[in-house]
């Protein structure tokens, strides 16, 4: 998995999402922006989280955040109950 480089500060975090409010384009294929780095915190239940690029699937729970790297595609799956949200950090 990859990691937000020690540089990197947080500078927006989303609203707590849960199955029913995650946003559409979360679940499409997506990236961030070029030094843009995310994190993925699962705050209840469990997110499937793939990075299409490298096609890797993990399972995220509250012991386990997605990082997401700069311009790589990914999506989210809600497989059941989940609370979560998206800290975004440059550098």
């Amino acid at each position: 998995m990859a990691e937000i480089p020690i540089d990197a500060h947080p500078y927006h975090r989303t609203q707590e999402f849960t199955e029913t409010t995650v946003p559409h384009g979360l679940q499409h294929e997506h990236s961030t922006k070029a030094g843009v780095w995310g994190r993925i915190v699962v705050l209840e239940g469990s997110l499937i989280y793939r990075v299409l690029a490298s096609d890797t699937t993990l399972v995220l729970d509250p012991s386990r955040p997605g990082v997401v790297e700069p311009e790589v595609l990914h999506r989210v799956e809600v497989q059941g109950p989940v609370r979560f949200y998206v800290e975004f950090s440059r550098r």
